[in-house]
């Protein structure tokens, strides 16, 4: 039986609501299904209170970090996975994340201001009207196509979002090393997201840099995901067997944004055994 461990619903950035997306995912025969939305548990909170099928939902989470700084650039994003087992995360971590949230907040502010001072008759009420639980880039570029400044979301990413685009605002974000230390230290299991994002981003310090992680506490990293080639996922399990780490993975589902990309299959390849979690729920005590 095949599970999916990096998945998202409408909390974040995904179509399906929590309940929906565990649906889905029965109808699929998936046996074991993670919810990681970006930066919060409103999807998993929701979905435990809502679900209650065959289907095991386990209690995940995808934080935006500050990686390595680059010559000539700003430091790299890394996306790190956190998985709680146990149930889900304690309160203290709950409480550092809400932190976190409100730098993402003061940075929609300051984007939403930006895009006005272009012209773009835009506000933040209007976009977190669609980020629900959290409001992140996606949903402006959603206002800004439905307005018409934008004929898609790459275009508005280009032109408005993205880091060369006309309203870029640096957001907070806490450095990889202390989000990892941070999900050890509150008995989850860090994994290293979609590694060849990052790989592609600092070439050469990519071992080194991983290595530092699992120092941190990281715990695993994602061998199978939707953007990793067969030769992709063969290089970074080599990784993780070097480096003493959990391989996982997961589609990074999001819905009818990703419509190309679908639920325990991504791009109709994908098969994550059972074996990945159980893997992963023998680290923890």
């Amino acid at each position: 039986m095949a599970i999916d461990l990096h998945t998202h619903t409408n909390e974040s950035d995904g179509a399906l609501s929590p309940a929906g997306l565990m649906l889905a995912a029965e109808r699929l025969g998936l046996e074991a299904v993670a919810i990681t939305d970006h930066d919060t548990f409103a999807g998993w909170d929701r979905a435990r209170a809502e679900y209650r099928g065959p289907v095991e939902l386990v209690c995940g989470i995808e934080l935006s970090t500050r990686g390595p700084r680059l010559r000539g650039r700003g430091p790299v994003g890394v996306h790190v996975l956190g998985y709680f087992l146990h149930g889900g995360p304690p309160a203290e971590f709950r409480e550092w994340l809400a932190e976190t949230l409100r730098y993402r907040r003061e940075r929609n502010s300051k984007l939403a201001a930006r895009l006005r001072e272009l012209g773009i008759n835009i506000t933040l009420d209007e976009v977190e009207a669609l980020g629900r639980s959290l409001t992140g880039r996606p949903h402006f570029a959603r206002v800004l196509v439905r307005k018409g400044y934008a004929a898609n979301t790459a275009d508005a990413f280009d032109r408005y979002l993205g880091e060369s685009g006309a309203a870029y605002v640096v957001r907070e974000e806490p450095a990889t090393e202390r989000a990892v230390e941070r999900i050890a230290a509150s008995s989850g299991v860090a994994a290293v997201a979609h590694p060849v994002r990052l790989e592609n981003d600092i070439g050469s310090a990519f071992e080194p840099f991983m290595a530092l992680l699992k120092e941190k506490g990281l715990r695993a990293v994602e061998v199978w995901h939707t953007d990793h080639s067969a030769e992709d996922a063969a290089r970074y399990l080599a990784l993780a067997r070097k480096l003493g780490l959990v391989p996982t993975g997961g589609t990074d589902f999001h819905g009818d944004s990703k419509p190309d990309v679908k639920l325990g299959a991504g791009r109709g390849d994908m098969s994550v055994p059972l074996s990945v979690l159980n893997e992963l729920k023998a680290l923890l005590p």
